[in-house]
Formats: C-alpha cells, sequence, structure tokens
C-alpha cells in the first residue's frame, strides 16, 4: 500500500513539473496570415513553377540567439539567408550572406540581437 502512494506522489509530481514546463516555452503559432506572408517572400515565378525547390529550414529562437538549420532535399542549389528583427527599437537588425546549401546538404545559419527577438525567416534564391 505505501509503495504505491509513493509511486502515485512521484508520479503526479513529474506530470506537473512536465506540464509547467511545456507551459514555460514559447509555442510558435502559424496561422493564415503568417503563411500567406511566407508566401509573398517568395516570387511569384519561383512559388508557381513545376520543379520543386527551396530548403527546409528549422528556426530556434534562444533569449537573443538565433539558429536555423536548412536541409535541401532537391538537386538544385537554394542559396539561404537568415533575418533577424530584433524588438527593440534601438537594437541593429541583421541580414546574413547568402549560403549554398547543395543537393541532400544541411547548413547551419546563426544571428541575435543585444535583447528581445521581434522576427525571424529565411530567404531562398535559386543560383544563377
Amino acid at each position: 500500500m505505501r509503495l504505491s502512494r509513493r509511486t502515485a506522489s512521484v508520479s503526479l509530481a513529474v506530470a506537473l513539473v512536465l506540464t509547467l514546463a511545456y507551459e514555460a516555452v514559447p509555442q510558435a503559432r502559424v496561422t493564415a496570415d503568417d503563411r500567406e506572408s511566407a508566401d509573398a517572400r517568395v516570387p511569384a515565378d519561383e512559388r508557381d513553377s513545376a520543379d520543386p525547390f527551396g530548403a527546409a529550414c528549422r528556426i530556434r529562437v534562444t533569449g537573443s540567439k538565433v539558429t536555423a538549420y536548412c536541409h535541401n532535399p532537391y538537386p538544385e542549389t537554394d542559396r539561404v539567408s537568415l533575418h533577424v528583427e530584433c524588438a527593440r527599437w534601438w537594437d541593429i537588425d541583421t541580414d546574413s550572406s547568402p549560403v549554398e546549401a547543395g543537393p541532400a546538404q544541411t547548413v547551419r545559419l546563426t544571428g541575435r540581437c543585444w535583447k528581445e527577438v521581434g522576427d525571424v525567416w529565411i530567404s531562398h534564391r535559386r543560383e544563377s
């Protein structure tokens, strides 16, 4: 009997800690407006083309630092750039130099603000 109460208490404590930890992590919410604005950043001729193009990118914001990993599963090279817009008016926004993500290649892009990060996005360009 005593062992099951102890197990129940530990299970309850772990569940509570996991729930609080999940609530503390900022969750990305993508709305229809976000999808439309992301589509607007890609030129119309590239959006409507029949051949697939563009690296898939994962962006992580940790405090004032931004890290993006872009993997290109397609045979055409994608030139990706990281754009960081800082939340404070006096903080300098940054745009990284284009980095070539070749076929089946993953590249890492980093950026930062002095304080909070306001917005982050990746731009894609076909290699000329």
